[in-house]
């Protein structure tokens, strides 16, 4: 565990080309949305994947046992980015009952009631699993700022600040993420970088195959409009928010299969490097084993 200028106990995040800095340089412009060449192909990432899976699974396994520490993945991107698929191929080798997966759309008339953070606190994991947040609330500084009238339907105290209002939401996520990070809670952030043009190609892919009709709606390409204004909200909102104790990664996701193993890397290099250990017990602990077992040999 390292220790920055605030006091704060948290897992030194794991280096990686995509891990967005904590010095506000980021520059969407500059963040590749494809591999580099020498990554391997979508072949070689499948199999890759497969064996970071594996080490997955076992990691998982001690965290539930251990139960001291929670890990929350956070995803946002623009749509057909590929967050589902994402996360399903990510959680497809892991025991079900060690990580949960909660999706966030429109918010409700009950959370519009309650503060920007209540809906995902609700949702937040316990010790010994993984949390998974597609989308998250995050959506209150990139969807809410691209279309700043959804402010209008959030019953805020009046009258509020409309120019500074991100900041001060920017520094409530600071806070909270702090919070976690105290209490044991390893935040991952992930924003899955796909282009303009493959998100076009997604889209008539998803027009073209009627399995996939369900998934697209005539808003989408509305929102494509906005698409200057949504890499500038993503831009500070990184910026603002990439800490040593929640670090963001821009991941590309032109490619999936790159993507999956990029995200299912960084997430079992953090695991790694916590030294999780199975609970260990002391010496009345044992001699109760003990005393079971040889119950249980004398029933033979």
């Amino acid at each position: 565990m390292a220790k920055p200028r605030s006091g704060i106990e948290f897992l030194e995040p794991p280096e990686s080309h995509f891990r967005v800095p904590f010095d506000g340089t980021f520059r969407v412009k500059k963040a590749p949305t494809r591999p580099r060449r020498k990554a391997g192909d979508d072949r070689e990432c499948k199999k890759q994947l497969k064996r970071v899976i594996d080490r997955l699974d076992e990691h998982q396994r001690v965290l539930y046992a251990q139960d001291r520490h929670a890990i929350l993945c956070i995803f946002q991107a623009i749509d057909a980015a590929g967050k589902d698929s994402t996360i399903r191929a990510v959680t497809s080798g892991l025991n079900p009952a060690g990580f949960q997966v909660f999706s966030f759309k429109t918010p409700s008339a009950e959370e519009l009631d309650h503060d920007f953070l209540w809906r995902t606190t609700c949702r937040l994991p316990e010790r010994g699993r993984i949390g998974i947040f597609n989308r998250s609330y995050y959506e209150e500084v990139l969807v809410v700022r691209v279309h700043p009238e959804f402010l209008d339907g959030q019953r805020l105290p009046q009258p509020y600040d409309r120019n500074n209002i991100w900041k001060h939401r920017f520094e409530s996520i600071h806070e909270h993420e702090k919070h976690l990070a105290r209490n044991g809670t390893v935040v991952l952030k992930f924003w899955l970088n796909v282009s303009r043009e493959e998100q076009r190609r997604r889209f008539l892919d998803r027009i073209r195959k009627r399995k996939k009709n369900w998934k697209f709606t005539e808003s989408d390409v509305d929102e494509r409009q906005h698409w200057d204004a949504y890499m500038q909200a993503f831009e500070e909102c990184l910026n603002a928010t990439s800490t040593p104790w929640a670090p963001w990664y821009a991941i590309p996701a032109d490619s999936k299969p790159f993507m999956r193993l990029t995200v299912a890397q960084i997430l079992e290099g953090t695991l790694a490097s916590m030294a999780l250990k199975y609970p260990t017990l002391n010496a009345e602990q044992r001699e109760t084993l003990k005393s079971a077992r040889q119950r249980l040999e004398r029933e033979t």
